[in-house]
């Protein structure tokens, strides 16, 4: 056997060039499944990794730990399939589209949504929960108010996006913080800078866009069928939000996320049980298979038929294909040598800040998990920050900006298959509409080249 190499820079962009094309290029031109591509890029860097000096074995051993990185995904992905499907087995999820066609006129969806999903992932600090929650609502209210799906899922996103970047118990905030070995309020202070003007621009962006909406309000008659299709498959009262608000409750008291989760989960089998006459069989079932509505108006059983652990296969297999490239390239060294070629080319600290954002985004794409995103920028960048004299929240500000923000507008990284997984809508669809995912990091960048909120070591 060979003994193991590093690979030099060209055959870095090469190999990792290779993936970038093979996945964009099957994606948007040839139409190929995901699954599919990514077995492809793996068999192209396996290719190279052979090249290097790793045998089977090693190349196995690689994949395994990218895999055992992102476990903590793969949970979170079966909690979230059975959430749904308790949520609307207990008439949680049919309460609130009940009470909130009622509540949000079309004219004031978008940007009321935006700041609904803001303050739950802000709360509970994961973007996963809202999105699977409070985010399949909107869906479900957008779609009864005529408002394209694809717009309302990018407001989701922008929101609970918001949140699960600047939440002080977002497994995010709290692991970017800890990457740039930073405080973890004067992380979140640093974020304020960009983060906030961000949003007050979004808000906009979702106000006018809502305005030409604001003639599409429900007819009296197609507002009664709804909700009377909605009280004749469930029993309606405050009570069915009971889920939801010991979710909120729990998160608030930072309950770790699995455990509030199958908190919710156990109140909301109760209630489906004792208020809406379920059997124990047929819940149970459903939080394996989904829930199956039977409504009689298809753009509500559409919304309502979903949830189980069933429902998450197609996300967490593209998940464990996802991680085991990411492991691949991280354990032969492609991506450290490739971004440590570029770093030799930085002089400007505006053009650092630009290159670690820039990192995350590509580190995403390469390696499909924004921790591990925000793990190996940590690496890879503090020595430089440290050179140009900047504080350490500039560093993981820069992380989260590329890393977090990013993940979900990618269709192969975990986030991005969940969202498409739990939405429906493939992050190809919904990305043009997710405004503050992609202004934050470009605003930043622009920023740092204005030399705002640049924050140096005091000397």
């Amino acid at each position: 056997m060979r003994n193991q190499q590093e690979s030099g820079f060209l055959q870095s962009m090469i190999c990792f060039g290779g993936v970038i094309v093979i996945v964009i290029a099957g994606l948007l031109w040839l139409e190929i499944n995901l699954h599919s591509l990514l077995l492809i890029a793996l068999v192209w860097v396996a290719g190279h990794s052979v090249g290097l000096g790793f045998n089977f074995l090693a190349i196995k051993a690689a994949m395994i730990s990218g895999i055992e990185k992102g476990l903590g995904a793969i949970f979170i992905f079966f909690l979230i399939g059975v959430l749904i499907a308790a949520m609307i087995e207990s008439g949680t999820i049919g309460g609130l589209i009940y009470y909130g066609v009622d509540i949000l006129h079309p004219s004031i969806f978008l940007p009321a949504g935006l700041v609904l999903c803001s303050l739950m992932s802000l709360a509970t600090g994961t973007a996963w929960g809202t999105i699977g929650t409070i985010g399949v609502v909107l869906m479900g209210l957008g779609d009864a108010l005529g408002i394209p799906l694809p717009l309302v899922a990018g407001m989701v996103v922008s929101g609970a996006s918001f949140g699960d970047k600047m939440s002080p118990v977002s497994d995010t905030t709290n692991l970017a913080a800890m990457s740039a070995d930073t405080d973890l309020y004067s992380h979140i202070k640093s974020m304020l800078y960009t983060t906030v003007p961000t949003y007050i621009i979004c808000l906009i962006i979702y106000i006018v866009i809502g305005l030409n909406y604001s003639g599409q309000t429900l007819s009296a008659q197609e507002l009664i069928d709804l909700k009377q299709h909605i009280a004749i498959e469930f029993s309606i009262s405050p009570l069915t939000l009971l889920p939801l608000l010991v979710l909120l409750a729990l998160s608030l008291k930072r309950v770790p996320a699995e455990v509030s989760m199958l908190g919710s989960v156990a109140i909301a089998v109760v209630l489906a049980i004792v208020i809406q006459d379920r059997s124990i069989s047929e819940v149970l079932n459903s939080l394996h298979s989904g829930y199956t509505s039977n409504t009689g108006l298809e753009r509500l059983d559409v919304i309502l038929t979903r949830g189980g652990i069933q429902s998450m296969m197609w996300t967490m297999s593209i998940a464990l294909l996802a991680l085991s490239l990411g492991g691949l390239l991280d354990r032969t060294g492609f991506v450290r040598v490739l971004m440590s070629g570029i770093l030799v080319r930085i002089k400007r600290t505006a053009s650092l800040m630009a290159a670690t954002i820039s990192a995350g985004i590509v580190s995403n794409m390469s390696m499909g998990e924004a921790y591990l995103s925000i793990i190996f920028g940590g690496q890879i960048f503090k020595k430089s920050y440290e050179e140009h004299n900047l504080e350490k929240h500039m560093l993981s500000r820069t992380l989260e900006e590329g890393a977090t923000l990013s993940t979900t507008l990618i269709p192969w990284t975990t986030s991005g298959a969940f969202v498409t997984g739990v939405l429906a809508i493939s992050p190809l669809d919904f990305a043009p509409w997710a405004f503050f995912n992609y202004i934050n990091p470009l605003l930043s960048i622009i920023l740092a080249y204005m030399g705002f909120g640049i924050f140096r070591q005091r000397t």
